[in-house]
């Protein structure tokens, strides 16, 4: 079986997870592609079971499983590049919190030796897509942020959902979160969590004017239609963090379901609440031992 490594050894301790995946592929039938520039970083010498490749699109391109080593940044960047092969995503987390990394390096064998047996299932993370009025698509495995450039002034935003008028928010920005999005950026601004898969699209404006402004969950079937309309402040549009400065306003973009799924491996024994209990540390009382 063939393995990509994606990693980021500049921003994450990714040094010994990739030597542990080394050691273990070195026992079994496996391969590892890796970008050349990263296995210098980390020092990796030559070994029969590595091959070095020019770029981490390269690496996946060759390889039948992806091993996204880092954070869930490393993730999002691996869902930019990754779109069009759809391979399976096995998530080990070097980060911090890491909502989709949930393999630690203490576990790597285990889960290694799983996926090598095939003893896993896919779970199917969709992408949101935007499509700009000069046809220009854009698209985003957590959110797309509309919010004000260089200014303390706050925005207007309008939003229609499948033909009807929502509302025209003033506020510092507007998040369209998907569910996977939902534990990033929108639940730090007020916004629900919501269970992968549940066809939703979440729409959450950033410290609004008027607090009986609150978050709305939408189906994900239907158009949500974004107009930043004309105003003095500057303007920012970004997905998954790639930030496009808008140079012409309105700007409007329609967001709907994509067909495409950024395809997570899930291992026996996964579940997501016990994610969100370990993660954000629900139920944890510091009054209790």
């Amino acid at each position: 079986m063939k393995f990509a490594i994606v990693a980021n050894p500049t921003k994450y301790q990714v040094k010994e997870v990739i030597h542990s995946a080394l050691k273990w592929a070195e026992g079994k039938d496996a391969s590892l592609f890796i970008k050349g520039e990263v296995a210098d970083q980390v020092g990796i010498g030559e070994s029969s079971v590595l091959i070095k490749t020019s770029s981490d699109e390269e690496s996946i391109e060759k390889s039948d499983i992806v091993l996204v080593m880092g954070g869930d940044g490393t993730i999002l960047y691996t869902a930019r590049i990754s779109r069009r092969f759809g391979k399976p995503i096995l998530g080990i987390n070097s980060g911090r919190l890491g909502f989709m990394t949930n393999i630690q390096n203490e576990e790597l064998e285990r889960a290694l030796n799983q996926v090598l047996a095939e003893d896993y299932t896919l779970d199917k993370r969709h992408y949101l897509k935007a499509t700009d009025s000069q046809g220009n698509q854009f698209f985003a495995l957590n959110e797309f942020l509309f919010t004000r450039k260089d200014t303390t002034s706050m925005v207007n935003i309008s939003a229609e959902y499948d033909g009807n008028f929502i509302n025209t928010y003033w506020a510092d920005g507007l998040i369209v979160s998907s569910p996977t999005g939902s534990t990033a950026y929108n639940l730090s601004s007020g916004g629900p969590i919501v269970a992968p898969g549940s066809g939703v699209v979440l729409v959450t404006p950033i410290n609004p004017h008027t607090l009986t402004t609150r978050p709305l969950v939408l189906r994900s079937d239907n158009p949500l239609k974004i107009t930043v309309k004309q105003q003095e402040s500057g303007i920012i549009f970004s997905y998954d963090g790639v930030i496009s400065d808008v140079t012409e306003l309105p700007f409007e973009v329609e967001i709907v379901h994509s067909r495409q799924s950024f395809n997570l491996i899930h291992l026996p024994g996964q579940n997501y609440f016990e994610t969100l209990r370990k993660k954000l540390m629900w139920g944890q009382d510091s009054r209790r031992n």
